[in-house]
């Protein structure tokens, strides 16, 4: 990453957090105001919105958990995060319906800032997952010829398909009696492979 790609990551963090967390508390006091209209006062009044966003959180979570993973994200967490958006809503909708139409809409907008900038906080991070490529080993490297003989037969038996003496003398300019005694010493103690003999 650049200097000037870290610069924008960041910049972007930053004003997205002020925007959540201005958003976040004019959205909590509308929703405290409706909680309190209907019954629930005192401590748990003030309390009750957080059982709103932080659903929201941790919805999110899970989905920036499962995208972090590469796995696929619970059928619950998306259902949660849109009930969380959708009660967050809700509320400042009713907060500001008293002033009719455009009283409701400009109390939503609170609501929209706060869940928009969250999610795209959360986009932002899960850009950042980085998927480290497979690594596939490297074949060994052949000492000298004879190591290049007895790995090509290694390979050839793993195969299912064992080569000759004939091919691997041909292949690696060697005589059939150096190919079978290379294949000797390499498999001595380590079980016996067929080395297909042609005498053409």
């Amino acid at each position: 990453m650049t200097g000037t790609d870290r610069a924008i990551r960041w910049s972007t963090i930053a004003a997205v957090s002020v925007v959540a967390g201005i958003a976040g508390w004019v959205s909590y006091i509308h929703a405290y105001d409706v909680i309190r209209a209907h019954g629930e006062a005192g401590l748990v009044g003030r309390v009750y919105p957080g059982t709103v966003d932080g659903l929201i959180y941790w919805a999110s979570m899970v989905l920036l958990d499962s995208a972090r993973r590469g796995i696929a994200a619970p059928v619950i967490a998306r259902w949660l995060l849109a009930a969380g958006i959708g009660a967050t809503l809700l509320a400042n909708v009713l907060a500001g319906l008293s002033w009719g139409p455009l009283g409701a809409v400009v109390a939503a907008w609170p609501a929209l800032a706060l869940v928009g900038s969250y999610e795209l906080l959360m986009l932002i991070i899960r850009g950042s997952v980085s998927t480290a490529p497979e690594t596939v080993p490297e074949p060994p490297v052949p000492a000298d010829v004879n190591e290049a003989v007895r790995l090509a037969h290694l390979a050839s038996v793993a195969a299912g398909e064992p080569l000759s003496q004939r091919h691997l003398a041909e292949r690696f300019g060697v005589s059939r009696r150096q190919v079978g005694q290379i294949v000797a010493a390499g498999t001595n103690g380590h079980g016996t492979h067929t080395l297909t003999e042609e005498r053409r």
